[in-house]
């Protein structure tokens, strides 16, 4: 895995069509951002609010399953949001489920443009690198959700598949084909899957790639056996659906 102050990569020179990405591994902050400390409590920063709990353990698994290049993000969603396009007026949370941020309340266009120059812009160079290093690459991003959000109803599904009506190619045979082993699935849940400017419509859907994006429910891949389980089911099915494509 080569380190980055931005990212990391892993598998690079692996043949898969495939690229796994993950663009809310980590709830690192920068010892350059406040001092490394948004203002926030320790366990508000081990929640989902900071990173996408599990995803980069479960993406490490599913890319080396596949065969697959991978790239995730080092530092946590709070800091700057990767996958936000830079006008998104979410782009530097300020409240998220109930935690206020309080650096980031009064972060001034200066101390934004920072987090872009040193973080977001290089993790899109890089991923742009490794995406455009074949002419046929597919894109599955790795993200996972919350069982609940506060004052919110549970929510059911183990997997969802989210996709932009752009482009449903692999996305909707990919709901299909999880169902099919008996899961709950969400299409489309536990939120839309398109945004314009996010990571899926920069990287896939502006050049044309076939793309999937996978939200885990966080508490089935907490833990390292949960990753690999789910990347064990997950791998050949994308495969599978990838070559009944014709894409």
């Amino acid at each position: 895995m080569t380190p980055h102050p931005a990212y990391r990569t892993a598998g690079t020179e692996r043949p898969s069509r495939w690229l796994v990405t993950v663009d809310h591994a980590t709830n690192t902050i920068p010892d350059w951002v406040c001092g490394d400390s948004l203002g926030i409590a320790a366990q508000d920063m081990a929640r989902h609010i900071a990173y996408d709990v599990g995803a980069l353990g479960l993406a490490e698994r599913l890319a080396a399953r596949l065969d697959a290049p991978m790239i995730s993000t080092d530092f946590s969603r709070l800091v700057i949001d990767p996958n936000r396009g830079e006008d998104d007026p979410t782009l530097v949370m300020r409240l998220y489920d109930g935690t206020v941020i309080p650096a980031n309340r009064n972060a001034c266009a200066e101390q934004i443009e920072q987090r872009l120059a040193r973080l977001y812009r290089p993790y899109h160079a890089a991923l742009a690198d490794i995406a455009g290093a074949r002419t046929d690459r597919v894109i599955c991003a790795v993200h996972s959700f919350t069982p609940c959000l506060r004052g919110r109803p549970p929510r059911p599904w183990q997997v969802g598949i989210l996709y932009s009506h752009r482009d449903e190619r692999l996305a909707k045979p990919l709901i299909a084909a999880l169902a099919a082993q008996g899961l709950c699935v969400g299409d489309n849940e536990p939120y839309s899957g398109h945004l314009d400017g996010d990571s899926i419509d920069r990287h896939a859907l502006t050049p044309g790639r076939p793309n999937v994006l996978i939200e885990l429910r966080n508490d089935l891949i907490a833990q390292p056996d949960g990753q690999i389980a789910w990347a064990d089911r997950l791998a050949p099915v994308l495969d599978q659906v990838l070559r009944n494509s014709g894409l």
